[in-house]
């Protein structure tokens, strides 16, 4: 049976490159910070890893802080954000990652923050329009938080005209960039975003590890406490091996950038084609099926399925090799659906499932039409 891996926005196929620098890394087993030499062979390693990235994103090494992936980071930006800088108000969307939502839920259900949602128009972006609204509704001190890359539907917004706009009202700025680092050129000093957050699995590095992006004298100190490493905002042994798979990720990344973007846009474009084509009545959600509005890595398709065969659509699909995400609505009851497109869907569409395929540059045009033959078998069932 044919394997075909279509779920790249969840987890990547780890770079062999990335692999054997992992390996040749677990033979540096001294603790980076003790002071011999055996220790300072794996220090200098993770300071280079650091300065590498930095060298990448056009920011300081002292602002690149390893996590265990995108995550912490977000919890470390935002709870301390609230913390130690005197954030009482945040404004974010209905739709961003969990790692965002339930962090800023719970610090409102403690009562620590006000917790306002910019609207979302029909496809799922940000009303800049409200989003000037709620930046003026008082002076509390506020952060703005919204992702780059919708990890479900693929859209991007305009961060830097969101940046520059909460600027305006002194307001500090954190995206979830986990969809998007390591898949778009970054210069952190072309506009004054604050924050950002970072996960290797997501451009073929190993999973565990990622980074936070924290500006230069933001404020914010450690939120996992201990020893003195990463600058003394995030205690704890350094993950050495993964920092080396980490680095070597994102040097094959951007050195790759243009020509495996340009490879993976192809996959795509030719996904939207055959299912257009092969399968009538499917439609793109949120800006997926648009090439310049959605990033090249992803699509989320609702399909013209009843519910009934709606129920067994991924584990059809699983059964002829084939991986790809739920990315849907409530169809049994027992399944609370996509926060995400719920928020953007209609009534009716929220009864069609919809799934995500995500693309890399391991995939194939032979893979597309082997995952529309089997997409159209199940609806023509």
């Amino acid at each position: 049976m044919k394997q075909v891996y279509l779920d790249n926005a969840a987890t990547t196929q780890v770079h062999p490159n990335v692999i054997a620098k992992m390996q040749d890394a677990l033979a540096i087993y001294g603790n980076p910070s003790s002071t011999h030499s055996f220790g300072r062979t794996a220090k200098t390693a993770i300071e280079s890893a650091r300065k590498t990235i930095a060298k990448y994103m056009n920011a300081q090494p002292s602002e690149i802080i390893f996590t265990s992936g995108g995550t912490e980071a977000d919890n470390m930006i935002i709870r301390c954000a609230v913390r130690d800088l005197g954030v009482k108000t945040i404004i974010t969307s209905r739709i961003e990652h969990h790692a965002v939502l339930h962090t800023v839920e719970e610090l409102e259900q403690k009562e620590l923050i006000q917790l306002l949602y910019v609207d979302l128009d029909a496809f799922g972006n940000p009303d800049i329009t409200h989003l000037e609204t709620l930046l003026q509704k008082d002076d509390s001190k506020k952060l703005v938080s919204l992702m780059h890359v919708n990890n479900e539907i693929g859209n991007k917004i305009n961060l830097e005209e969101i940046t520059l706009l909460a600027k305006k009202y002194d307001a500090l700025v954190h995206s979830d960039t986990v969809q998007s680092l390591g898949h778009y050129n970054w210069d952190v000093k072309a506009f004054p975003i604050d924050f950002l957050a970072a996960a290797a699995h997501k451009f073929h590095g190993p999973k565990g590890i990622g980074f936070a992006f924290i500006r230069k004298n933001s404020g914010l100190s450690c939120m996992i406490s201990g020893g003195s490493q990463e600058r003394g905002l995030r205690a704890g042994t350094e993950s050495f091996h993964n920092i080396v798979g980490l680095e070597e990720a994102f040097v094959h990344a951007y050195e790759n950038l243009e020509e495996e973007k340009k490879y993976v846009e192809g996959i795509k474009s030719y996904f939207i084609d055959q299912i257009n084509k092969e399968i009538p009545g499917v439609k793109f959600n949120g800006h997926s099926g648009n090439l310049e509005k959605s990033t090249y890595t992803l699509v989320n398709v609702c399909l013209p399925i009843t519910e009934e065969k709606a129920m067994l659509l991924l584990f059809n699909l699983d059964m002829k090799g084939i991986a790809c995400s739920k990315g849907s609505a409530c169809q049994s009851g027992s399944d609370a659906g996509s926060h995400v497109l719920t928020q953007i869907l209609s009534a009716e569409d929220m009864k069609k499932p919809s799934v995500r395929f995500s693309f890399s540059t391991y995939n194939t045009k032979e893979d597309v039409d082997y995952t529309i033959a089997a997409l159209k078998d199940i609806v023509e069932a």
